[in-house]
Formats: C-alpha cells, structure tokens, sequence
C-alpha cells in the first residue's frame, strides 16, 4: 500500500478500540492486529516503515485496509484471536500461537456442578461463560463463586453422607453439600442458579448486596471480612466492565446487521457469529446516485420499495436492510437467527423468513433485540457501520450534501456545484492590491490547490493624493484575476469548476463574466455573495437572493467566501511587512542582501551609509558597488 494512501486512511480512523486488517490486491487477509487507539495503532507503521523488513514486505503487499471496532481492547484481542484461527494471516504465523483463551465451564450436567476452567466450549450440556482475558481472570471469578456461592471444587462423589466436610467449609469456600445436613441439594441448586447470573454478566444486583455487606462488616469492626468483600467487589466490577460481545458461547449461531443511511448513501455491516463467537465481518454499501443495494436473488414476490430507482435518500431503513439481506444470503445460508435494528412489516418479515428457511434447509427467525448482550452485538454493529460510513463517504460531503443540492435548485445549475472556486480582492488606498483563490470539493477546502494573485495594475482608473498613487480599480482588479486564472486553466485543459464565487455584489460579478466571456467561457456559472447583506447575486435574475439565516447553502458559501477572505488578507499583510521592511539600499543596483547586511554593519544606518567616502565604503564592499552606492544617492540629491 503506498504510504500516500495509509496517510490518508490514517485520518479517517476512529480514536476507539478496535481490530485492524490488511488485505492483499486478490482479497486475501494478511495480517490482524489489535489496537487500544486505532489511529495511534495504524499511524506507528509509518514511523516503522524503512527499518524493519517485515512491515516493509507486510506495506509492499498491502492494498486495502480495513478496521473493525470494539468497546474495549479486551474485546478487540478476542475477535484478533477469532479472526487469525479463522483466517490464518499471513504474517500473523510467526508472531503468534495458537492457544486459546480460557472459559469457565459450570457443570451442570452434574448432580452437583462445580466450576472449571476449559480451553473450548463443547455441546456437552453444560455451561460455558467467557473467554476471559487475561487467563487470570478466569481463575479469579472461579475462586469468586466458592467464596460468594460457595460452589464445590473436589472431585468426589457427592452422596450426601459424609459425617464431616472438609477444610474448604471451615474456610467458607464451599457449602459442603457432602454433608446433608449443612446443605441440601435444593439449596445448592440455589448457590448454583446464582452463580451462572455471575458468570453471565447480570452482576448489578450482586454488587449491590456485595457492598451492603461489606459496609455491615466494617461497621462491625470485622475488617478482614470487609476487606475479602471489597476483593470481591472489584473482581465483579471488572467483570461488569469486561462484557465480551466478540465471544460468548450461549448465542450460538447468529448474524447481526448494523445499518448507517445517510444523504451521501449506506453502509451495512454483518457480523457473523459461529458457535458463540464472531468469526467474520463483511460490508454492504450503497452510494447516493444508486437506486439502493443490488439484489442477486430476489424474493419469490419482492418488495416494490427494494426496486424503485432513486437514491438512497428515498429509501427507509427497512428498504435497504431487506435488500442488504436478500443480497447477502443470496449464495450462503443463513444462521437460524438473524438479528436486525429495526423491525420489518409483518408481511415483509414471514416472506423473508420463508425465503431465508427455504436457503438454508432449516427454520430462520429475524429478530429484534431489545436489551441484553444480544441487543449488545447489534448495537456494536451499528458502530462500525457508521465508522465505515464516515471512512467512504467522506464526513464533509455527508454534511454539506444538502447545501449543495439546495446551491443547484436556487442558482438552477445542471448538477451538483461539487467544485466550488471563490475570488477575493484585498488592498487599503491601491497600495500592496492582492487577490485569492480558494478551492471547496464536495463541502471541503482543498488548501493545495489555493492560489494568490498580485494585481499588476492593468485596472488604473484615476489618480489621487498629491504624490500622485495609482489606485486601482476593485472591479478592474477581479476582472484581471479572475481571466489571469481561467486563461490559465485554458491552458491546462481544466479542471473547470462548477460554480465561480465572487466577494462581492453586482459590479464584481459583471467584472468576473467580462473576463469570462473574453476567454470564451461565458457558459460558466458564477454568483456574487454581498459582504453586509449576505445577498446572492446573480446574471440572471435583476433581484438577488436572501437565503434564510440558517440556510445550509448560505452557511456553505459563506465559509468559502470567508475563507477567501481570510486568504487574501494574509497575503496582502505580508506583502505590506515586505514593503516596509525593504531598505533604501535595496534600491541599488549590484547591492544584495550579503553587501547590504555589511553595510549596515559598518555604518551604522543608512544615513551612515550616506555619510560615508568611497575609501570607506570600498573596504566594506569593494570599488564597483562603492561606485553604485555614491551614483544612487548622488542622482537622489
């Protein structure tokens, strides 16, 4: 991937947790990465790029990157370990093992379950929570449910016969169910029941009762016992804050559909869950000028919405997300659920459902999830939709589409004005007179293609002051400009803008088309934007145009005609310092900045450069410029 293109890409990246992927030109995945900060992430291989050959080879192959994102790190490192088992990357090989991070498995296909760490999660009938990273944690929730719960962790036989427990009751990690008269089987099945609300996640209310606990403990001066609590307290907030949607066993096989619709198109994303966890991620989009996602295999009686042309605008998010799945499950089937955010007609949905069941040769239900991890997975998919949706359709052109589109209707132009060039004139009494240049693409300021322009005084219409300076003309100046740049692009062979925008009224705008119509380009739009009164000035109409205050298209162009502004003014203050910091000795010919710094050195200022003989002023700079100096200010007296 050139680096040119990684800069770009680098801009566009979330500051959000996450999983990155390079792709090869044929689609093959090469390397998946973690990150706390995506960009941060993505950025680092550019200062690596040149000293290690492995990311220089990893770069060479890159074509495409992509990210994927996540709540939290913990979550981005369990889909990096799903996605390199799945995928096998190319250069992740050698970098990592594969090991497999821990589960707790309850075993409730026992009389009387314990709690154990597993490496898989088996259809045994038992019950599986995590992955758990790191593995520690793992073990720290399962020592948790025999201090809370008091869940067994021998291997005997439980019979309920055993005439005394054994140390782990004495220590209060176990409710001795060996012994039936400490506890009995159906008061186990309660510490059981318990403990999968744990190891499921649902830790609010144990927290609650946790902290009571300990606040009656210190209260009652037990501090050891308010201290083990408070462990404990920790342990579950951090298992609270740990949610990991990327992997949990009990949502067996399911898609989620994330949807982000907006002016500039859509953007759908599918996470695929298999046995629990997500294994792959794949996107659908759409732009503006489509008449919505193609459809491969449609529906014995589609939906007339799903094939209407138009653009994306005028579809709903059921029209596009029906048509994302008709696509998607047109050559794969589908998982017996699929979850999606909004719901379909009732109609809609059994058709669909009918049509998925009769691809994948079982029963598939569409759901909405309302609340829990599954509501959880879907919300994440949303996320990434959006990110994707701000990475391809640029944020800018999203935002300002409307307000190009209202500049097309109010100045009736044949398309979108995506290329937008504005003309401003700045000077104070015809002194120092400058113009700028500045360039708006798609609702966004191209800084490098911004020119400046110095007036070369072909516009002198009058003279004043009694040392007789030339003031020019504003109008003659924007129509000097304005040819100066579009002979220019004549030249060049474009690009030509779509609309040209004047600061200025009625006078500038006739100014810009003179220039225009010389050049043979009178069939070029341009309009003119009133400082004061914010009016739009046109050729064709004898009335200008008030767009509402709050009007995008005005807030458009003004920000351009305000940039403009802004441009030129900068240029012309710096022109102005050059001007007054220029020394009368510049004014000699064969006197440079070198000879003109010593000068000043040895005598002082200019007057005592004035002052000086040829024998002096040949020691500082030699016979032929001492010459040239006493020549300018003897023809000056």
């Amino acid at each position: 991937m050139p680096i040119s293109e990684l800069k770009a890409q680098m801009a566009r990246l979330p500051e959000q947790p996450g999983v990155y992927l390079y792709y090869n030109r044929e689609g093959e995945t090469l390397y998946v990465g973690k990150a706390r900060v995506l960009r941060d992430r993505v950025r680092s291989y550019l200062g690596a790029h040149g000293l290690s050959p492995r990311i220089d080879a990893l770069l060479e192959e890159a074509h495409r990157l992509e990210v994927i994102v996540t709540d939290s790190v913990v979550e981005a490192l369990a889909l990096e370990n799903n996605l390199i088992k799945g995928r096998s990357p190319k250069y992740n090989i050698l970098l990592r093992d594969d090991k497999t991070y821990p589960y707790l498995q309850l075993t409730t296909g026992e009389a009387f379950p314990r709690v154990l760490v597993a490496r898989r999660v088996e259809r045994d009938g038992h019950f599986y929570a995590g992955p758990f990273m790191p593995a520690s944690l793992a073990r720290k929730a399962m020592g948790l449910s025999h201090k809370l719960f008091g869940i067994r962790s021998c291997n005997e036989i439980i019979t309920g016969t055993r005439p005394r427990p054994c140390l782990e009751f004495d220590i209060k990690r176990c409710a001795a169910p060996c012994v039936h008269t400490l506890c009995s089987e159906s008061e186990y099945r309660v510490a059981v029941e318990h403990t999968r609300l744990f190891l499921e996640g649902r830790n609010d209310e144990l927290a609650t009762t946790l902290r009571e606990r300990m606040t009656e403990a210190a209260a009652a001066e037990q501090y050891e016992h308010a201290a083990q609590l408070r462990d404990s307290l920790k342990t579950i907030e951090t298992l609270r804050t740990r949610q990991q949607k990327m992997a949990s066993p009990e949502f067996g096989d399911r898609d989620a559909f994330g949807l982000k619709l907006g002016p500039a198109g859509a953007v759908i994303q599918v996470f695929q869950m298999r046995k629990g966890r997500v294994v792959e991620r794949t996107e659908l989009v759409t732009d503006a000028g489509l008449a919505g996602i193609p459809v491969s295999a449609p529906l014995p009686t589609p939906t007339p919405a799903a094939q209407q042309p138009g653009a994306v605008a005028d579809l709903t998010e059921c029209d596009v997300l029906q048509a994302g799945l008709q696509q998607f499950y047109a050559e794969r089937p589908a998982p017996p659920e699929i979850h999606v955010p909004v719901p379909f007609p009732d109609a809609d949905t059994e058709l669909l459902e009918r049509w998925l069941s009769a691809g994948a040769g079982r029963r598939v239900h569409i759901v909405v999830p309302r609340r829990g991890e599954k509501r959880g997975l879907l919300e994440l998919a949303a996320r990434n939709a959006e990110v994707a949706y701000q990475a391809r359709f640029n944020e800018n052109v999203a935002a300002n589409y409307d307000a190009l589109e209202t500049l097309r209707v109010v100045l009736e132009l044949p398309s979108v004005p995506r290329r937008i060039e504005c003309f401003d004139i700045s000077t104070i009494q015809g002194s120092e007179t400058v113009a700028s240049m500045v360039v708006c693409e798609d609702g966004r300021m191209k800084k490098g293609e911004y020119r400046k322009f110095r007036i070369r005084g072909a516009g002198v219409t009058s003279v004043g002051g009694s040392d007789g300076a030339r003031i020019l003309d504003d109008f003659a100046s924007m129509q000097e400009v304005v040819q100066r740049r579009y002979r220019k692009l004549l030249e060049n062979g474009g690009p030509f803008p779509d609309l040209v925008l004047i600061d200025g009224g009625k006078g500038q705008l006739s100014a810009a088309y003179a220039a225009l119509e010389g050049l043979g380009l009178g069939s070029l739009v341009a309009a003119g934007l009133a400082k004061k009164e914010e009016l739009v000035f046109t050729r064709n109409r004898e009335e200008p145009i008030a767009l509402r205050e709050d009007s995008p298209a005005l807030l458009l162009i003004r920000r351009i005609r305000d940039e403009a502004h802004r441009f030129a003014v900068t240029f012309h203050r710096a022109s102005r310092t050059r001007r007054d910091l220029r020394s009368e000795i510049d004014a000699v010919p064969g006197i440079g900045p070198r000879r003109r710094k010593a000068l000043l050195t040895a005598f002082g200022s200019l007057a005592g450069v004035r002052r000086a003989t040829r024998e002096e002023l040949v020691r500082v700079v030699g016979g032929k410029s001492a010459d040239a100096v006493l020549a300018h200010f003897a023809s000056q007296r």
